[in-house]
């Protein structure tokens, strides 16, 4: 204990848990006000810059200081402010890597971490997220919000993974169809199958049908927890799927993709995999604070538990890795006849 009149003993974990959500704030706040859209015309004064987006310049100026201590926009020497390349690539409405609505999952995700601890004395989800109760509205506004990870997972995905000699994808828990529609965009000669819940399918076949791909990515509605699913797929992909099951349902989704692939079909595991310490990657560590508020039983599941799951399915050639973009994956394959015998 410190002794009164002692000074005090420096703190400085606590004091950047403290300042560094305030970054994350201001690109949200930046993403709702859609701010770096009209940036992308060049520099501008806080004053033009209000004008456009309707609000007032002195409301508006310390969040342009904010985005610019974060490196998202740059303060010019004139007073104006302007996007970095990296907003300007991503954050400009109407451009092809537009994550700007991201803000939706991001609110999301952050309310499910501030609930944390509500979670652990209730003993339970107290905000679920259970799809097949919520009401058509509520899962739209969910899976659009994450729709542009979904994308983003196909890009990393695309860049990281050649598929260009594969035929047929299945996606399965493909929420929004992203991944798939990314996956299509990047291989013409590619066709993919979403795997959805019945409530969630319509959002899926929505923005597949807005990214003219009807004819080439299929959406079908299933459970892949209550029944082996059909079909001779040469790669079957399952994104941000496990770590919302607990791990009875992740064993089982496994097992009931397995049926789906081709002798020597490659599975792809995306999402949040933890050491077998528990301890990284922190940020797959920290979204379990998130999980607890939305699922029962869902968390970051670890390497040796993907290990598991996949051997006990009869998987074979599983491997772990993490891409050059940062994307965590788990890989394996389905038997073929050239494998010895387990």
């Amino acid at each position: 204990m410190d002794a009164p009149g002692e000074s005090l003993p420096p703190s400085p974990t606590i004091d950047r848990c403290m300042t560094e959500v305030l970054g994350p704030c201001a690109l949200l706040a930046g993403m709702k006000l859609d701010l770096f859209t009209p940036l992308a015309d060049g520099p501008s004064s806080p004053e033009r810059l209000a004008e456009r987006l309707g609000v007032r310049p002195d409301k508006l100026r310390p969040l342009l200081f904010a985005l610019a201590a974060t490196g998202l926009l740059r303060a010019e020497g004139d007073g104006s402010f302007a996007n970095s390349p990296e907003a300007d690539r991503y954050l400009v409405r109407g451009r092809p890597r537009f994550l700007g609505d991201l803000h939706v999952s991001f609110g999301d995700t952050w309310r499910g971490g501030l609930l944390a601890a509500e979670a652990i004395r209730a003993g339970r989800p107290v905000a679920a997220l259970d799809f097949a109760a919520m009401s058509a509205d509520e899962v739209a506004r969910f899976f659009t919000g994450q729709h542009p990870y979904a994308l983003l997972g196909g890009w990393k995905f695309a860049e990281a993974v050649d598929l260009g000699g594969h035929r047929h994808v299945l996606d399965v828990g493909g929420g929004s169809g992203g991944l798939s529609i990314a996956l299509c965009q990047r291989w013409p000669g590619l066709r993919a199958t979403v795997v959805e819940l019945p409530s969630v399918a319509p959002v899926a076949e929505r923005h597949v049908e807005k990214a003219g791909l009807a004819d080439r990515v299929d959406v079908i509605r299933a459970d892949v927890l209550a029944a082996p699913l059909a079909g001779a797929f040469d790669v079957a992909i399952l994104r941000s799927l496990l770590h919302v099951l607990p791990p009875r349902g992740a064993a089982a989704a496994l097992r009931h993709v397995r049926p789906a692939l081709s002798p020597g079909g490659a599975l792809y595991i995306l999402g949040q995999i933890l050491d077998d310490d528990r301890l990284r990657p922190e940020g797959a560590v920290l979204l379990n604070l998130a999980f607890l508020a939305f699922y029962e039983g869902g968390t970051s599941h670890t390497e040796a538990e993907h290990r598991a799951w996949l051997a006990a399915a009869g998987f074979v050639d599983i491997e772990r890795s993490v891409t050059a973009n940062g994307l965590g994956m788990v890989t394996a394959r389905a038997p073929s006849g050239d494998d010895p015998p387990r």
